[in-house]
């Protein structure tokens, strides 16, 4: 029904529009004027009739969203050349000093003169803030960069191991060295020491803490050995150290070495003085 309702009205509106029609003859530009005045009347015909699911044209269309700044935009360090866009710039030299603002072309000049790369460093800040630096800086930095993006997009993995405290020697030994290849890899192990069948649960977190200093390694805790379960176990969270402690046991271990051997060429001077003897002594009163 609704497609014979569809076919009256055009035919209908074609008939209204060949009746009003007054040209006696056809010609290519009346033909033309006939058939554009009819898709119009069509077309509105249409747009206004029950069967259209159009919607209106007046409808305003969304406007287009904006891109949010990717803030990893600027994670990178590169040189930006010698299109310097701001007109004068704040400077850091090659070893840190502030140079103050400076002209771009006076910085092109340095950049000449002592062969280094101009690299952007804050952009918010006015004037901007770069910095002199050469290849091998860039490169350092590159480097340093990308170790920092991959330690924050790894996920941390915590490795599990439970005990007791009457554990033979052997397979203790064992487990720490499963300890140790766990931390290797960068991750965290959490331990946990259960009192024995039978056995006293007495200072549970002062033995898991002496097992843990009997490692080869050196480790960092997450969690330090602490009771838990009323005092029937003992936990704790084990990282692998960081560049601040590893830097710290180095220093700590060359002022004991340093240490061991003032005291040792002490011990030796001391024995290198040979004793006076009784011989010597009398000799030397007869001659007297």
């Amino acid at each position: 029904m609704s497609a014979g309702c569809v076919r009256w009205m055009l035919s209908h509106t074609v008939r209204a529009v060949c009746g009003s029609s007054s040209c006696g003859y056809w010609t290519p530009a009346s033909r033309l004027t006939i058939c554009s005045e009819r898709s119009n009347i069509i077309a509105s015909s249409w747009r206004w009739s029950p069967f259209s699911t159009g919607g209106d044209d007046t409808e305003q269309t969304a406007a287009p969203k904006k891109k949010k700044p990717d803030p990893r935009g600027h994670a990178t360090i590169s040189a930006v050349g010698r299109k310097i866009p701001q007109r004068e710039i704040q400077v850091i030299s090659e070893t840190g000093e502030n140079l103050g603002i400076m002209h771009r072309a006076d910085v092109i000049r340095v950049m000449d003169e002592q062969g280094l790369k101009l690299v952007l460093l804050s952009e918010r800040k006015d004037p901007p803030v770069y910095r002199l630096m050469s290849g091998k800086q860039i490169h350092e930095e590159q480097l340093k960069l990308r170790e920092k993006q991959k330690a924050k997009a790894a996920p941390v993995q915590v490795k599990e191991l439970t005990f007791s405290s009457g554990i033979a020697a052997h397979d203790l030994s064992t487990k720490m060295k499963q300890v140790e290849s766990w931390l290797e890899k960068k991750n965290h192990v959490r331990i946990t020491l259960r009192s024995g069948r039978g056995g006293p649960a007495v200072n549970l977190d002062t033995t898991l803490e002496q097992i843990v200093q009997q490692m080869e390694v050196m480790v960092g805790f997450v969690s330090k050995p602490k009771a838990i379960r009323d005092g029937q176990a003992a936990m704790c969270i084990l990282r692998p150290p960081s560049a601040k402690e590893l830097s710290q046991k180095g220093k700590n271990m060359a002022a004991a070495a340093q240490s061991d051997d003032s005291s040792s060429n002490a011990t030796e001077s001391k024995t290198s003085i040979p004793p006076v003897s009784n011989s010597d002594t009398t000799e030397g009163s007869i001659q007297q």
